[in-house]
């Protein structure tokens, strides 16, 4: 199998004009589209409904130079969209590929899956039932990536379903026992089950330990790879995984690191030493030269995880972001991490998503990036 990525500006949710163009430009196939990821400028909370405009207006747009019917579009291919994109950051896609050829040069290349769980109950969503039904769709994905250890995973992003306040009403009028009291709730609920589900199929944590006592309790217990998020917009979990495998074939590669805190941005210049990048060179190569146009990243795409020290604290020092009634600490956190990720990465592009509960360390979260291979003598 050959992967691709193809990442994409867009400011719009209903403007899909970037990806259409690439399609006429015979940058990459429609029909070959098997995932796409991506940040939209809403607000990333329970009434974000540019995720799900977003996705239909892609959906159309592929449907219309597929033949297939947009609603089938959805069914196959996950669109995963966070909201949200303070400070610095910049709304846009990236588009994965895969196509049923290519030689592999035996180096570790990228390599991607897609999975569906079935539609969660009203009931499973937050619990362990949807983290057991999680865990076996990301087995499922592994298998069909190719990849037989799960060391070679280093990102398996995860779009759940979150119950409104209407629904919990609905639910709780019909007897029906659900998790979380309110939207917010459900929506970190959902998003740690996912976290869980993941880990307990890479080995992170056994089913002895997966128990629904644990959620936002145990942050002892997180996976270091997953990135999840919940909205209204789906109905089950729907799973992205990225990995390395010496069977695919490619220009690129994935890494990933986790980030002790907020502030930890030796993860990111580790993060571009595993992919052979210099951060220095790396920023140079992105400049704006004199025409005003840009040069092309070596970094093809990269997301990161993150929230608020639910401690209140920074490396001791306190913080504001969990008492702002103005704010949600979400649109807080991501503006500041993205901002220190963007100056590292030199670029504003980047998938920076709030609600890391069990996702990475306590207070902290994960860096990944997918870059392009370096030239075989210079690879490890």
């Amino acid at each position: 199998m050959r992967s691709s990525v193809h990442r994409l500006t867009l400011t719009d949710p209903g403007d899909v004009s970037p990806l259409a163009e690439a399609i006429e430009r015979g940058e990459l196939n429609p029909a070959t589209i098997v995932a796409v990821i991506g940040k939209t400028p809403g607000n990333g909370l329970v009434n974000d409904y540019t995720r799900g405009y977003l996705t239909q207006s892609l959906a159309l747009l592929i449907g219309e130079h597929t033949a297939i019917h947009w609603r089938r579009i959805i069914e196959r291919i996950p669109f995963i969209f966070s909201g949200g994109t303070e400070g610095v950051l910049t709304p846009h896609i990236t588009v994965f590929c895969t196509e049923p050829d290519g030689n592999s040069d035996g180096r570790p290349t990228l390599a991607i899956a897609t999975a569906f769980t079935p539609e969660l109950a009203p009931q499973a969503i937050g619990r362990k039932a949807q983290a057991m039904d999680t865990a076996e769709a990301v087995r499922v994905a592994m298998g069909a990536a190719g990849i037989d250890d799960p060391a070679d995973v280093h990102f398996v992003q995860v779009k759940g379903p979150c119950l409104t306040a209407s629904q919990i009403s609905a639910a709780a009028a019909s007897g029906l026992d659900v998790a979380g009291g309110n939207a917010d709730k459900s929506m970190a609920l959902s998003r740690v089950a996912s976290a869980f589900g993941v880990a307990l199929a890479l080995g992170e944590i056994s089913e002895d330990q997966l128990d629904d006592s644990a959620f936002l309790k145990d942050f002892t217990l997180y996976s270091g790879v997953a990135s999840c998020s919940s909205g209204v917009e789906v109905r089950c979990n729907e799973i992205v995984l990225l990995g390395n495998s010496r069977k695919w074939a490619g220009d690129y590669r994935i890494s990933h690191r986790p980030m002790a805190d907020a502030l930890d941005i030796s993860a990111l210049y580790e993060l571009l030493d595993d992919l052979q990048l210099e951060p220095i060179a790396l920023s140079k190569s992105f400049a704006q030269n004199t025409t005003g146009t840009r040069s092309e990243s070596p970094v093809m795409a990269a997301f990161v995880k993150c929230e608020a020290d639910r401690r209140g604290l920074i490396r001791g020092q306190p913080h504001t972001m969990l008492n702002d009634g103005d704010m949600n600490q979400q649109r807080h956190i991501r503006g500041a991490v993205g901002a220190i990720a963007a100056a590292v990465l030199a670029d504003t592009r980047i998938f920076v998503s709030g609600g890391a509960e069990h996702q990475g360390p306590d207070g902290g979260g994960i860096v990944t990036a997918i870059a392009r291979k370096p030239e075989p003598d210079l690879q490890s």
